[in-house]
């Protein structure tokens, strides 16, 4: 080979940088999937109620559905991708998420789009849980946090865009419109993470025991101490976080009286939160104790469930959303932190159940304490800053209690 054509060809080679770059766009999409399906949409749900000849109760059950669909897909994807590798798997869910996304644009009935959501969510749990795999055959401790991190410039975006994206769209087309966009986000991250992503789990680092030995591993990681701690840590402060996303869009607007566009702004900002306290996180790891970072991601919740109750029932809106502020930002700290530390050490032929549980545990606490902010009723916060403040505490009491540093060599 001539010299013009070597420098040719290193020229035309993807650069380490250029690898990383797309690694991290291409997880970080999937990872946004939960967001997307479940935020999109949300404007369209009084114009959905109409037009399918239902109730608010039923249709509040095909987010319920979607939310359910994300918690058991990832138990299920993530130990087929500990047996067959990462790519197919993946690839089979996206497929899946982009044609059930059709089919939910043209469901007839509110029970045919409950069913349909049912299955998107399961479908889309292969992205958020491969991804996570993905990340610990690549990386372990302090290099998966940092990573974890740069994830959450992406993801993290999701939640504050979606529902934006989604009434936009709704001036332009019904609500089944939001669904057809969504299948197009399928088809492209499919196609994305064809061409983009490589198989990180190589065939004789699999696990080739079948069911016996995906529950001997479940059952293995279940008496992990430091696993469930660190688990339960994340899935604590997810719930908190959960439990602000649901009553917040109540006690914002119905009691304080903010308007929608104040509101938007407010969750915004809140989310944006998140992503910077994200990046201080990557920035800090390797220089920082990663356990260090997430007590303080702990402590900041906690701090700001206490602040909330305080704020609410000595009223002030400004203290409020100081509060609720603080929760954001200490979800940003919990979030790659608690993840690496739970999957660190762990052999890549576990990574995938590792993840999942990682996965059902977030979504299963958050669901059961989304409900808990409207246990008084729509005119008090009280419920809802004591969730919060409630489930702060226990996250932090939680990883004292379970969890314990490396020992020193």
């Amino acid at each position: 080979m001539t010299e013009t054509a070597a420098s040719a060809a290193e020229t035309s080679r993807p650069r380490p940088a250029d690898r990383r770059l797309r690694l991290i766009m291409v997880l970080g999409a999937l990872t946004a999937l939960a967001p997307l399906s479940i935020d999109m949409y949300l404007p369209a749900l009084p114009t959905l109620t109409e037009d399918l000849s239902t109730g608010a109760m039923q249709t509040q059950l095909t987010l319920t559905a979607c939310i359910v669909g994300l918690a058991v897909g990832q138990a299920v994807a993530g130990p087929l991708s500990d047996a067959f590798g990462r790519r197919r798997p993946l690839l089979i869910g996206l497929a899946a998420y982009a044609v059930a996304s059709l089919l939910c644009a043209a469901a007839p009935t509110v029970e045919t789009l409950i069913a349909l959501r049912l299955v998107q969510g399961a479908a889309g749990a292969a992205g958020i849980v491969i991804a996570r795999a993905i990340v610990q055959d690549l990386y372990d401790g302090v290099a998966a946090a940092k990573f974890f991190a740069l994830l959450m410039l992406v993801n993290g975006l999701a939640p504050i865009l979606a529902p934006v994206f989604g009434g936009q769209l709704l001036r332009l087309m019904p609500w089944p419109g939001v669904f057809a966009v969504l299948a197009g986000i399928g088809v492209a991250l499919f196609l994305g993470s064809l061409l983009g992503l490589k198989e990180t789990l190589p065939p004789e680092a699999r696990e080739t025991g079948g069911l016996r030995a995906t529950a001997t591993t479940f059952r293995a990681l279940a008496a992990d101490r430091s696993f469930v701690g660190y688990a339960l840590a994340s899935g604590l402060a997810f719930a908190a976080l959960f439990t602000y996303i649901s009553g917040s869009p109540f006690v914002l607007q119905d009691i304080y009286d903010l308007s929608p566009q104040e509101f938007s702004a407010v969750f915004a900002l809140n989310s944006v939160g998140i992503v910077a306290a994200g990046q201080v996180s990557g920035m800090l790891a390797g220089r920082v104790a990663l356990r260090r970072l997430l007590a303080a991601g702990l402590a900041l919740v906690a701090a700001g469930g206490a602040g909330l109750l305080a704020a609410v029932l000595a009223g002030g809106l400004p203290w409020v959303l100081a509060a609720l502020f603080l929760v954001a930002c200490g979800e940003g700290l919990i979030g790659p932190n608690a993840t690496a530390l739970a999957l660190s050490g762990r052999p890549p032929r576990v990574a995938g159940s590792a993840s999942a549980l990682l996965g059902v545990t977030q979504f299963a606490l958050g669901g059961a304490a989304a409900p808990l902010a409207g246990l008084a009723g729509p005119d008090t916060a009280v419920p809802m800053a004591a969730s919060i403040a409630a489930l702060g505490l226990l996250a932090a009491a939680v990883t004292a209690a379970m969890t314990r540093p490396p020992a020193a060599a």
